[in-house]
């Protein structure tokens, strides 16, 4: 009888702690906040910035961005355009604001030097979840703009590794650009970026002084994504917008 009694009550604690742990599981689930990941940007002889990406608003373009740091693509690339109250624009390998990505820069399989893009994720593309605002400190991606040709589409999915950060508020880009995360530490590094000397560049087809006399190296961009796989990005195939040209006007001269 005793033995019997111990058995019974050896199951009534286990049949107790399970109900406890199932319960702390569930309790667990039901308050478990996810940890936006936070990019460690730092820039040579300026300082570190540490800005905070929101996959809830533009999920692939974090996804992008993180795949795109973590492998290493922006250590060494420069901020080659910098227009003062307005934002500072990096990300290009080539320096030039005309580079693109490849899709050997985010895949492992084999990819050639064919270039990509990201469909952009806001409401001007049919995209409503990003209310994103670009207020100094936000991070966006900077894309191509056709619209003076009609192209609108092809301009609103042309983003690929180039992103520019806010160093002024500008509401006119609100649902036009895919916003995607802000700075939380660091202000002080972005006021030096934005007091960078420019001046007009010879390749330029305006006037506008955005060229730096000497480019701020970004010497490295890694993400801390607390243990959450963002995954690799979704991608399109670039608008070719000189192909595009020359089968117009080539077309009208025939």
């Amino acid at each position: 009888m005793k033995t019997k009694r111990i058995i019974m009550i050896i199951a009534i604690i286990l049949v107790i702690v399970l109900i406890g742990l199932v319960g702390y599981t569930i309790y667990q689930k039901a308050t478990f906040t996810k940890q936006n990941p936070v990019a460690t940007m730092e820039i040579e002889g300026i300082g570190t910035m540490k800005i905070e990406l929101y996959p809830d608003q533009a999920p692939n373009t974090v996804a992008n961005f993180i795949t795109l740091a973590n492998r290493g693509f922006y250590d060494g690339l420069t901020f080659h355009r910098i227009v003062k109250d307005f934002m500072v624009q990096g990300g290009d390998k080539d320096g030039t604001g005309s580079g693109a990505p490849t899709l050997s820069a985010i895949k492992d399989d084999g990819s050639t030097t064919e270039t990509y893009a990201i469909k952009g994720e806001f409401v001007q593309n049919g995209f409503n979840k990003n209310t994103l605002r670009h207020e100094k400190g936000v991070i966006s991606m900077a894309r191509s703009d056709y619209s003076q040709m009609g192209l609108y589409e092809e301009g609103y999915n042309s983003a690929g590794s180039q992103f520019f950060i806010m160093t002024g508020d500008n509401a006119s880009l609100n649902g036009y650009y895919a916003a995607f995360g802000k700075v939380i530490e660091g202000m002080d590094v972005l006021d030096k970026l934005n007091e960078t000397e420019v001046t007009t560049s010879e390749d330029s087809s305006d006037s506008e002084a955005s060229t730096p006399v000497n480019p701020p190296v970004i010497k490295s961009v890694r993400v801390d994504t607390f243990g959450v796989d963002y995954g690799v990005p979704e991608t399109v195939t670039p608008f070719d917008y000189n192909s595009y040209i020359q089968q117009l006007y080539g077309g009208m001269s025939n």
